[in-house]
């Protein structure tokens, strides 16, 4: 675990926006922190679409949208005076994406734990999370990504932002 390392759990969402613009707050200028944004594709459920052409078209459209924002989120560091070499954006596909080319892929069991097997793969010391202001309704029933890593996250600090 590297304590210098920091890994920002990242969704497009104004919370997860949040979480990149504490990080940038947190970590300053220090050029010792490395600051990784990723983001895991959640393909939409195939049964939602007419047929397979419209589904890929959706899968294109949310890939190319979540690149957009990651590049984004890396901006957003930048402009806060995280230093350029400091600062990686990564995007990891669904092994079900019908568009898939990278040579790894998430198997979609968890978001969560994915987060946390980059975060113990990468030997990074921090996870930042964006709390996702789900009801305590469906937190309860379906629970959420900053709870769940919260609860499974062992060896490693986590930042969850509001």
């Amino acid at each position: 675990m590297n304590t210098d390392k920091i890994l920002i759990a990242y969704d497009g969402s104004d919370n997860a926006r949040r979480a990149v613009s504490y990080t940038a707050a947190m970590v300053g200028a220090s050029a010792r922190r490395h600051v990784d944004v990723v983001a895991i594709e959640r393909p939409p459920d195939r049964d939602l679409f007419a047929d397979d052409a419209a589904w890929k078209t959706e899968c294109a459209r949310r890939i190319a949208a979540m690149r957009t924002s990651l590049d984004e989120a890396r901006d957003m560091l930048l402009a806060d005076g995280v230093p350029e070499a400091s600062v990686a954006t990564r995007f990891v596909e669904s092994c079900r994406s019908p568009l898939r080319d990278a040579e790894e892929c998430s198997i979609g069991t968890s978001i969560a734990l994915e987060i946390l097997r980059l975060a113990e793969e990468g030997g990074y010391g921090t996870v930042v999370v964006g709390r996702r202001g789900v009801s305590k309704q469906e937190e309860f029933l379906f629970g959420s990504v900053s709870t769940k890593i919260i609860h499974a996250a062992k060896g490693l600090a986590v930042w969850v932002v509001a």
